[in-house]
């Protein structure tokens, strides 16, 4: 049984290299830590009988060159990058747990919340530069907070908000009244959230429905002074937009850990002094990095009957 492993970060744990080797000795690693183009990564993968995947775009044309592939387990909870049609039609089995990572994202966008609001990314990075800039922000506490998108992390997040007594606005396309309910949530259309919220935190998937809804027009409807945050997956938010928005006062800040293009190139946005721009690392915290390579891992043992 081959098994590949094409994430860097899962390939560079000693405790899931040897956890996952106990299971199958003929694994190959990502052990250069190469972000594959496709054909980098057809070559790695064609042998396998199974593949334990992060961001990898896994489509149908990779998907035809790999005949002995038979499962697919995913380092991560995002499966955007996984043609599912594909796999289908090719009777490849998928391993997936949703939420997995949740506390680790939730946890950071508490984190850009709070560096937001009370300044400390911009004055920080002022004073490397010799400015005293005693310009100390506001509050996170009472304030409006609107979440589009109220899953596994979207729940997580809303939970660490409760002692911080924010009016938490909510949307979602699932029916979800109890829950609402339930943590004193506020269910409002996406226009009335982008106007009423101090703070905007998306966390969706990337599909067809998601891509490029936070735009322009968005901005717009905004408060001056408010947030915008993506911790999900790049493309939700239009880029060239947001820098616009930035660049132009058209809201106060943003902070997004991911990118249309990864690593992204646009210097010229990264380098805003009002954008917090992390690489991707919302569920690299080192306990969700385990959780989540565990979780794949003992999908390819359910699937291999070990």
């Amino acid at each position: 049984m081959i098994i590949a492993v094409t994430s860097p970060s899962f390939s560079k744990n000693a405790m899931l290299r040897d956890e996952l080797s106990k299971s199958f000795p003929d694994v190959r690693f990502n052990d250069e830590g190469i972000r594959f183009n496709n054909n980098e990564l057809l070559e790695f993968i064609k042998p396998a009988n199974g593949i334990i995947v992060g961001l990898e775009s896994i489509d149908d044309t990779i998907l035809s060159a790999c005949p002995s592939l038979k499962m697919i387990s995913k380092y991560g909870v995002g499966l955007n990058n996984i043609d599912l049609d594909a796999c289908q039609r090719r009777s490849i089995h998928i391993g997936w747990t949703g939420g997995v990572n949740r506390l680790s994202v939730a946890e950071m966008t508490l984190g850009y919340m709070l560096m937001l609001c009370r300044n400390l990314y911009v004055t920080s990075n002022e004073l490397k530069n010799g400015i005293w800039n005693k310009s100390g922000g506001f509050q996170l506490s009472g304030k409006t907070v609107g979440i589009i998108g109220v899953g596994y992390i979207g729940k997580e997040l809303i939970r660490l908000l409760q002692p911080f007594g924010c009016t938490i606005l909510v949307n979602d396309i699932i029916d979800q009244r109890d829950y609402y309910t339930q943590n004193n949530l506020i269910d409002v259309s996406k226009e009335e959230l982008y106007a009423r919220s101090d703070i905007v935190t998306i966390h969706t998937p990337l599909d067809s429905s998601t891509e490029g809804i936070i735009d322009l027009k968005v901005f717009q409807k905004m408060k001056s002074g408010a947030f915008i945050i993506n911790s999900a997956r790049g493309g939700i938010i239009h880029e060239s937009d947001l820098k616009y928005a930035l660049k132009n006062g058209m809201i106060a800040g943003a902070a997004i850990d991911a990118y249309i293009e990864e690593p992204p190139t646009d210097l010229e946005l990264l380098q805003l002094p009002n954008l917090i721009c992390t690489p991707h690392i919302g569920g690299n915290a080192v306990e969700a990095v385990e959780g989540m390579g565990l979780s794949a891992i003992n999908h390819l043992r359910k699937y291999f009957n070990l």
